[in-house]
């Protein structure tokens, strides 16, 4: 069985659903139902045509939810309108399925998890990490969102930046190493950004490129983390690169300055350095000030305070690091880093081995665990 295929063909078909005029959360019920009869089905009969496999199940198990809802027998006349087996449409409908979640009676936050869960294919966990808030809570957010949405006809287009912040996490989830989202997330914003001219949809276009140029060096071939300041420079991908660097000086030049092109001017900055130890930290530490002011958000507080101290020493960045609040993600992670520059290896250690039992995803818990044992030995 190919999951990954299944996954893939997964945000086309709750698209075609919506479209033939499925309301958004029976169209979910009915595509994971169609997701279930081919994981039993598959292995023993592969259709030739995936795609329109899922689009008539789903749509049969749509209609049969239709014939049995009294309270929906208005819509009894689709019975009739069942699409027959086929090539499916190849026209992708992803990018359109992003636009018609961020749907207008919802929040933005309501509006970007709902996306993330139904079209992105991210757990409620990994949603939940995004925010910063308890798995329980984001379930019920979710369940509140389908809820609010449910009978709703999806041609309402919500907004460009709910679409971009969808687009942000998605990416950053892929990027994580968690799920292999990021280069999907690429293309969709190439699309966009093909299609409305917005310098923030620039800047997160120019983001991706940047980080994503450097993923191959991100991991050693034992599939270790390799921390930025020790990787292989000669590994990144210099013309997405300078593509990146392009599109966001174009933005930039706009002087409409947004969070996206923000972070773009950071990874750039770490991009443009031939060696780490070239890096301009001080301009780096400027736009997480101009990041900082556009968001307030804690984590870019905790991103600065280690480029201050990088900047300006060690001590300079534990003094910004104990105005946060130490149950932020990777703080423990970064006061042993910060405490390690200092020279300070009894702390540096306790507290990367503390880092550990907090990390996200083993490679990073794998990583932490290896920085205290190299300090425990130099004790």
């Amino acid at each position: 069985m190919n999951e990954v295929l299944l996954r893939n063909l997964t945000p086309s078909v709750l698209a075609i659903l919506v479209r033939r005029g499925a309301d958004f959360a029976a169209a979910e019920d009915a595509v994971q139902d169609a997701l279930v009869e081919a994981v039993r089905v598959w292995p023993a009969d592969p259709p030739r045509d995936p795609k329109g496999w899922l689009v008539t199940v789903a749509w049969r198990r749509f209609l049969d939810t239709v014939r049995a809802d009294a309270a929906r027998r208005r819509r009894e006349d689709l019975v009739n309108e069942e699409p027959a087996p086929g090539p499916a449409p190849a026209a992708d409908d992803t990018l359109r399925l992003y636009f018609l979640c961020a749907h207008p009676s919802l929040t933005p936050s309501s509006a970007v998890a709902l996306t993330l869960r139904a079209v992105g294919g991210l757990t409620t966990r990994q949603i939940a990490r995004a925010y910063l808030v308890p798995e329980a809570t984001m379930a019920q957010r979710i369940s509140r969102a389908k809820r609010t949405v449910s009978g709703l006809r999806f041609d309402q287009p919500g907004d460009v930046a709910t679409v971009l912040r969808v687009l942000y996490l998605v990416f950053n989830e892929g990027y994580s190493g968690d799920v292999d989202l990021a280069a999907e997330a690429i293309r969709l914003t190439r699309q966009l950004a093909a299609v409305i001219d917005h310098p923030e949809v620039a800047g997160l276009l120019a983001l991706m490129l940047l980080h994503h140029a450097r993923r191959a060096a991100r991991t050693a071939p034992d599939g270790s983390l390799v921390p930025l300041a020790e990787q292989d420079r000669g590994r990144w991908d210099t013309a997405s690169i300078a593509e990146g660097v392009g599109i966001l000086q174009a933005a930039l030049a706009r002087d409409r300055l947004g969070e996206f092109q923000a972070q773009a001017a950071i990874a750039a900055l770490h991009a443009d350095a031939p060696t780490a130890e070239e890096t301009d930290w001080v301009q780096i530490v400027e736009w997480y000030d101009e990041l900082a002011h556009l968001t307030d958000s804690p984590i870019v507080r905790l991103n600065r305070a280690v480029a201050v101290g990088e900047a300006d020493g060690p001590r300079a960045g534990l003094a910004a690091l104990a105005a946060l609040d130490d149950s932020l993600p990777r703080h423990t992670a970064v006061a042993a880093y910060l405490h390690e520059r200092d020279g300070d290896l009894a702390t540096a250690a306790r507290l990367y081995a503390e880092a550990a039992q907090k990390a996200p995803n083993l490679a990073e818990r794998d990583h932490l665990t290896r920085q205290a044992a190299r300090l425990n030995a130099r004790r």
